[in-house]
């Protein structure tokens, strides 16, 4: 029975090689594009560590797969049925424990991340984003509600805190080269917090289905300078719609500050 195995030291150098090329051939394509906020690289990292995750794994099953098809294949005019065997626990054990293992390893490093790009700084700005089908506007608070429509200017280097409210179905908020999405919730706040590192011109995309005219749901945000930020935000001239005031004092109040930073302001 066992004289027709390989031994163990090949089919690991067979899973060794076999991870080695697909994780090369993965990790050689920019999935994402530019890296413009200081997320990005974090975000990049934990998706280039779960794909040379994947890429062992998926090594070992195909290794093992295409062992036992040509190990355990039946012989021409072979129709007898195979011999009755009871289950591996040690093997049952193992195949339970590594995945668990790997799920813990990916949620503990993911909450890390997530814990690192979602530090405010005390100096943030902040920005409520209104959505609704199939439009895109903003406000800024500190400069007494100034409101924009299908246009976001933010400042470079600066951490923005985008406070969402949409005004009637799910939306999502997302600008690839920032790798930041989130949902956009009817009747609460969701947040969003990014830090432009580049000046330049990206598309706010909608990446939740939202109706007929989802597609073309977008809008230009153009990062710029702080002088040029506050040059531009200090020429706006029209002021937050009502109906969106008061969906702003309804989120807050459905969705209120956590605790501790209400304490710690």
């Amino acid at each position: 029975m066992f004289t027709n195995r390989l031994p163990i030291a090949k089919l690991a150098g067979a899973v060794v090689a076999l991870s080695a090329v697909i994780a090369a051939v993965m990790l050689s394509i920019n999935w994402n594009g530019a890296e413009d906020s200081t997320a990005a690289p974090k975000i990049d990292d934990l998706l280039n560590i779960m794909i040379v995750v994947s890429s062992v794994i998926f090594a070992i099953v195909v290794v093992a797969l295409a062992y036992a098809l040509i190990a355990f294949r039946a012989k021409p005019g072979d129709e007898s049925d195979g011999e009755p065997i009871h289950g591996n626990t040690r093997l049952e054990i193992a195949w339970t424990v590594i995945p668990t293992i790997i799920v813990l390893f990916a949620g503990g490093w993911s909450w890390k991340v997530l814990n690192e790009i979602e530090e405010t700084n005390p100096r943030h700005l902040t920005v409520d984003v209104f959505s609704q089908q199939f439009a895109w506007s903003f406000a800024y608070p500190g400069k007494e509600y100034a409101y924009s429509q299908g246009v976001l200017h933010v400042p470079v280097n600066r951490q923005i805190v985008f406070k969402m409210h949409s005004q009637d179905v799910i939306h999502s908020f997302w600008v690839p080269q920032w790798r930041i999405k989130k949902d956009n919730v009817p009747g609460i706040t969701t947040t969003a917090i990014v830090t432009p590192t580049k000046t330049g011109t990206y598309q706010l995309i909608c990446t939740e289905l939202c109706g007929f005219g989802h597609s073309t749901m977008r809008a230009k945000i153009i990062v710029q300078s702080e002088s040029a930020f506050e040059k531009w935000v200090g020429g706006l001239k029209e002021k937050v719609p009502t109906p969106m005031m008061v969906s702003v004092k309804q989120d807050t109040e459905t969705n209120p500050e956590p605790l501790e930073r209400v304490e710690a302001e």
